[in-house]
């Protein structure tokens, strides 16, 4: 099991995604998924800039598990426009055991492959990554 996971590889497209979600800004999200036969991470969806939160949340399947990126907008408290990029490892409690494994073992490897990530999520539930969550966190 170990190694299947550990071997787990990251389809280029990933990292050509990320790098434009970080340098472009060319989305506001994206969301990854494991294929299992095929042993990698590919992209499932990409979110375009004028999508909101609502929309990225909505993209996460409620009892499967994914990674995303997430291009979070805010302004501090001395009014400067900031945005930060969250990473978030979505792991349902109603995902498969199999499933929660194989993301959990994958998650470091994966995340070291996308250069710029500023704040890590962990979540099982959507309220452990509400909008006052991401808030919380950018600060």
């Amino acid at each position: 099991m170990a190694n299947a996971a550990s071997g787990m590889a990251v389809h280029d497209d990933c990292k050509l995604k990320f790098l434009e979600l970080k340098a472009k800004r060319t989305y506001r999200f994206i969301v990854f998924k494991i294929e299992e036969k095929q042993k990698q991470v590919i992209v499932e969806k990409l979110g375009e800039p004028t999508l909101t939160y609502e929309d990225f949340t909505a993209s996460l399947p409620a009892d499967e598990c994914r990674y995303a990126v997430y291009d979070f907008d805010f302004v501090t408290q001395e009014n400067c426009q900031k945005s930060k990029i969250f990473f978030i490892a979505w792991s349902p409690d109603t995902a498969r055991v199999r499933s929660k494994m194989i993301y959990a073992s994958s998650k470091d490897r994966f995340k070291r492959e996308l250069d710029g990530i500023q704040v890590e999520l962990q979540a099982t539930d959507p309220s452990e990554m509400g909008l006052d969550v991401f808030k919380s966190r950018a600060n």
